[in-house]
């Protein structure tokens, strides 16, 4: 049975070029970039090379780029690091979002449990934040406000540039997670004038357990991994020098491709989305069409429980998710949705559906061939 994958927001494959540059790197380039040695001068000059594809894909000098294990250590650099700088200056108060990524929700909570105040904005049916309640809520006394830039399950793209305006008027750092819309969509850390952001490689077909966090200079952070002085002092421990080599692969590439593939891909999503909701009764599309990135689209099925649909497709060779990879296994209803003020049945019968690089308009269309009949024999177990 052929399988098409519908779940590039969970993760992505690797390109070949980033399979082959990871491979040579861990036989060839298996140096410290500590070293002096030769060894170690390849090693670095991989990590160099990487450093600046990154800065060129999101508009920033290389030496603002921090590397990191992935998006969720990126994402607690940028927020613990930046709390304990200005914690000293009196300013113990986050804002963040009600549908931030469990990275940054989760470090959050672990900050408010050391005593930090922190404020989730909310979010209305569209499922983007609104400048003016940032406006509300923000204070002198704020430290860090922290907004994703694309929602990892319904794609809506937030006002960036102006919440982080708002966020300077008020002498906060602004920091956005940006795991979801690097490569799918320009990003320009000079055009949304922020101060802070997180990336993940394999997002965009690079390799896991490689990411990075831009710093923007003259921002002052204290090192949340403590050690050597490894990256200028602001993350110790030995890179991955392999992993981080595909990361500036997959960077290169995504630039390369940036002007087509956005394109490519919002035709082949509004393929299928129109399609579901042409020939399966009972669908909507949860939050806002535009702005979102190209390549998703989150679905709910009327009579239908979303993880029921999602094993049924999978034996039929698709796979879906039903939001963040990083929360499956949990009984809970997604809480993006739920922020969103959707009805309790939406919450758990909603799909998302995320595409990439190897999708074509035939696996859209063997989906749709499929996924009507699939969705009315649930719906009919569901009446029995």
């Amino acid at each position: 049975m052929s399988r098409a994958y519908f779940d590039h927001n969970a993760t992505t494959p690797p390109d070949p070029a980033v399979v082959e540059v990871v491979a040579r790197a861990l036989q060839e380039d298996f140096g410290n970039p500590s070293s002096v040695h030769y060894f170690g001068q390849q090693a670095k000059a991989l990590l160099d090379e990487s450093r600046s594809a990154v800065a060129d894909l999101i508009g920033a000098e290389p030496a603002e780029v921090v590397f990191t294990s992935g998006g969720t250590e990126a994402d607690n650099m940028a927020l613990r690091g930046a709390a304990e700088i200005l914690e000293a200056a009196g300013r113990r108060h986050l804002v963040t979002t009600s549908i931030e990524h469990e990275a940054v929700l989760n470090t959050v909570k672990a900050l408010t449990r050391r005593g930090w105040s922190a404020t989730l904005l909310p979010v209305d049916v569209s499922g983007i934040v609104s400048p003016a309640a940032l406006d509300a809520a923000i204070t002198d006394r704020t430290a860090v406000v922290s907004v994703m830039h694309a929602n990892n399950e319904i794609g809506t793209i937030q006002p960036i540039a102006e919440l982080a305006a708002i966020a300077h008027q008020h002498g906060a750092l602004f920091h956005t997670d940006a795991v979801q819309s690097v490569a799918k969509i320009p990003v320009d850390v000079r055009v949304l004038g922020i101060d802070l952001l997180s990336l993940s490689a394999h997002k965009f077909n690079g390799p896991k357990g490689a990411g990075a966090l831009w710093i923007k200079r003259g921002t002052r952070m204290v090192a949340t991994m403590t050690g050597g002085k490894h990256e200028r002092n602001r993350r110790g421990g030995t890179e991955n020098v392999p992993g981080l080599a595909g990361l500036g692969v997959a960077a290169r590439l995504a630039r390369q491709k940036a002007a087509t593939e956005g394109v490519r891909l919002a035709t082949l999503r509004d393929h299928l989305e129109q399609g579901i909701l042409s020939r399966v009764p009972g669908t909507v599309v949860n939050g806002a069409l535009s702005p979102r990135v190209p390549n998703t689209t989150n679905i709910s099925f009327d009579g239908v429980e979303a993880e029921s649909l999602l094993i049924a497709l999978d034996l039929e060779g698709f796979a879906v998710s039903t939001g963040s990879a990083c929360s499956s296994g949990t009984l809970e209803p997604s809480h993006v949705l739920r922020a969103m003020g959707l009805p309790s049945h939406r919450t758990q019968n909603s799909i998302r559906f995320s595409l990439g690089a190897g999708n074509t308009d035939a696996e859209v269309d063997a989906l749709l061939a499929k996924l009507p009949a699939t969705v009315e024999k649930l719906r009919t177990l569901v009446r029995r």
